[in-house]
């Protein structure tokens, strides 16, 4: 089954591009060009990865992924225009996955899209491994990747939910910030370590009862975080 990509961007030829690259790889491609249409599409279809960019007309890019990551988990991969390494720490802030500075490769960023589809699907063999894992008021749904706080779901996104099954299928195991990075990212990934604090810090936000004193995911000071059980 193809995949299916949604490009948001106000740059037609940039739009362009990038549609007719991924189409070569048989994805089908939709396309918006301000965060209005965006949002619209989103709740017309169901997406496997969102290419948004920051600068839009109407909504901006932090405005669309914001309403999305309230009723979706949907990969989401910020374009920015900027170097400037705020309006990455915004974007992850507000629920991306992933982010990409203009102007860049299209190689660059089919990879980003393939690294995302392929960490968001692999699932190992039933018998190899659980469906679900509970902790106190937690619970996570590996197959269908949702997690539950008292039976209540919470709205995970895909880098949010590795995180957090990573953590909980090794309890007690302390992964340094660099560790993290890579295995849930990759090592080609261009970002550093603030990018887990950022998830981290979301992650707790959704799970905890009270972020600053966490019951799950603790800090190991100078070494990294772990799951304590």
């Amino acid at each position: 089954m193809a995949r299916k990509v949604l490009v948001v961007d106000d740059e037609k030829l940039i739009v362009k591009g990038i549609r007719f690259s991924l189409e070569q790889d048989s994805m089908e491609v939709d396309c918006a060009y301000d965060g209005e249409e965006a949002l619209s599409l989103v709740k017309e279809k169901e997406y496997d990865v969102i290419l948004l960019d920051v600068m839009l007309p109407k909504y901006s890019g932090f405005e669309v992924c914001q309403q999305i990551r309230e009723t979706s988990n949907v990969p989401i991969i910020m374009l920015t225009a900027k170097g400037d390494d705020m309006d990455k720490i915004l974007g992850l802030e507000y629920g991306a996955d992933d982010y990409i500075t203009k102007p860049f490769n299209i190689l660059e960023v089919k990879a980003r899209i393939k690294a995302l589809l392929r960490r968001s699907s692999q699932i190992a063999p039933k018998e190899e491994r659980q469906s679900e894992v509970e902790y106190g008021s937690l619970r996570i749904d590996i197959d269908s990747r949702r997690g539950y706080i008292s039976g209540k779901e919470v709205n995970l996104t895909a880098k949010e939910f590795d995180l957090l099954e990573l953590l909980m299928l090794h309890p007690n195991k302390v992964y340094s910030r660099e560790n993290l990075l890579n295995t849930i990212w990759g090592s080609d990934y261009p970002g550093d370590v603030r990018t887990v604090d950022v998830h981290i810090r979301r992650l707790r936000e959704k799970i905890e009862t009270t972020p600053s004193e966490p019951d799950y995911i603790h800090t190991k000071w100078g070494v990294g975080y772990y799951f304590y059980q």
